[in-house]
């Protein structure tokens, strides 16, 4: 995921860095938690990051209501860079928030948003998951006919999470 030195990081990869550190900070970040427990913490961690995220890219950026008057938004959405974030730590579970997410980022697209790229942020396991062939095909499906893009980030909170690579 990291560009040369020569080339400025994309703001959707180094959001991605600054969620690895939120996730460094965490104790127990990769622990599996019960219903209550799980979304408080999975609240404290998007609180952060949108903090963080602000300072870092100026107000805006997150929770883009791009998909109509419902209340359908993007975790985050970069429109100079046409690319959506969606910090999706279920993509591991066989349930997931996946289908849910390429599909707001089609309705962003139906409306005039430009959104050539979607990157989740997620635990380790979604990648696994998500190669899937029903969830490859949709990646596929969605990039050849909408020329979308998708791509998983693994954070489980170690230092090794800034050399990561994603999968597309």
């Amino acid at each position: 995921m990291p560009k040369p030195a020569h080339a400025p990081t994309p703001k959707a990869d180094h959001l991605a860095l600054l969620a690895a550190g939120i996730a460094r900070r965490t104790p127990g970040f990769t622990e599996i938690r019960g219903e209550g427990e799980g979304n408080r913490a999975t609240n404290l961690f998007m609180r952060q990051l949108k903090e963080v995220a602000e300072q870092e890219f100026g107000a805006g950026c997150s929770e883009a209501k791009l998909c109509g008057t419902n209340k359908l938004a993007l975790d985050f959405y970069f429109r100079d860079e046409a690319t959506a974030v969606e910090i999706a730590f279920g993509l591991r579970n066989p349930n997931s928030e996946y289908e849910r997410d390429v599909f707001k980022c089609l309705m962003a697209m139906d409306r005039g948003c430009a959104v050539r790229r979607l990157l989740f942020v997620s635990k380790p396991g979604a990648i696994k998951r998500q190669s899937a062939p029903g969830q490859k095909a949709i990646t596929e499906f969605v990039r050849k006919r909408f020329g979308l893009a998708i791509e998983i980030y693994e954070i489980d909170g170690t230092p090794e999470d800034e050399t990561r690579g994603c999968t597309g």
